[in-house]
């Protein structure tokens, strides 16, 4: 092949890939609408269900204490939402485990860039793709990096924080107060756990609440299990209540959470695994083919219509493959 020719499947292959990105921004766009509007309609029907309950109980003597609750997770709530719309790169560095400054992850990001780059220009390629190839290696490849260390930071931490809520349960049941749990945990749970209820400690001991000290943790984990904890505490500091119980009941349904996960994992396998190989199958096939017999796939690399053809293609098999992606990977 002539350096035309490798020119024109690097761009093809830059330019397929930034298509399936704006495809699959385009489906998460549209599965954050349809969340919204699911969110929506379940506070709608939970406030429907909250007035009948108040109608009923006007006359009960837990409507006072109902009330307080219902005011709570409203706050609860306006804090998360206002906190949702300051997040920065400090933040999603918290978030990922890392301890750098913005300034290093920018420089970090600018040296991934050029590097990309180099190494695309010194291939042969066009200033185009040269260009492309650095924009990727520097906006998307360190971004990625953030991305995947966060998801398996929040990963290691439901995978402990069950135990970390036994602990309270039995220190509390034993008569110890929370903070001295809380104490336990930070030091004894290993990471993320610890260190994120040592920075919960740590801040108790300069003077802020713990709803303060866990909306931090929240901001640095935000999970739904630890959205539960914190609605918990809140809810036994303002109304009183059984907190052993309470958390009790909390590290059973996160660890049926878990088990549903995990069931859930077992039971897409097999849809990933074929959504896997029928990826791999024409890529493989093709480099199966020009190593057998070059003559004839040659006609795709030689000729202006295969070079269009070989474009298509990984045009097609880009959105295919991220279709099938959305398709096998579940939130819940």
């Amino acid at each position: 092949m002539d350096q035309t020719t490798i020119a024109i499947i690097g761009v093809s292959l830059l330019v397929a890939i930034c298509i399936g990105a704006v495809g699959f921004l385009f489906a998460e766009s549209k599965g954050g609408k349809s969340n919204q509007r699911m969110a929506r309609v379940a506070r709608g029907n939970a406030r429907e269900s909250i007035a009948d309950i108040d109608e009923d109980n006007q006359t009960d003597n837990a409507g006072p204490r109902r009330k307080q609750v219902q005011e709570t997770l409203k706050e609860i709530e306006a804090k998360q939402k206002a906190e949702k719309e300051k997040l920065t790169i400090r933040l999603r560095l918290q978030r990922a485990g890392l301890e750098i400054t913005p300034r290093t992850f920018y420089i970090a990001s600018a040296v991934t860039g050029l590097f990309v780059a180099m190494c695309m220009s010194l291939s042969g390629l066009p200033i185009g793709a040269v260009v492309l190839s650095g924009f990727a290696g520097g906006f998307g490849v360190p971004r990625w990096y953030v991305n995947f260390k966060t998801k398996r930071r929040q990963k290691a931490f439901v995978e402990e924080f069950a135990n970390s809520l036994d602990v309270i349960v039995r220190g509390v049941k034993a008569g110890l107060p929370i903070n001295d749990c809380l104490k336990i945990i930070a030091n004894e749970s290993p990471e993320p756990v610890g260190s994120e209820f040592k920075e919960l400690v740590d801040g108790m001991a300069m003077g802020i609440t713990v709803e303060q000290g866990l909306q931090k943790v929240y901001e640095r984990i935000p999970l739904a299990e630890v959205n539960f904890f914190m609605i918990v505490l809140a809810i036994q500091a303002q109304a009183g209540g059984n907190l052993s119980e309470a958390l009790g009941n909390l590290s059973n349904v996160l660890r049926d959470r878990k088990k549903m996960r995990a069931k859930i994992q077992a039971m897409s396998q097999e849809a990933k695994a074929s959504a896997g190989i029928i990826g791999v199958l024409p890529p493989g096939v093709m480099t199966l083919i020009y190593i057998t017999t070059p003559d004839y796939i040659s006609i795709l690399f030689t000729t202006t219509a295969g070079n269009m053809i070989i474009f298509g293609g990984l045009m097609w098999m880009g959105m295919g493959i991220l279709v099938m992606r959305k398709m096998v990977n579940f939130n819940f």
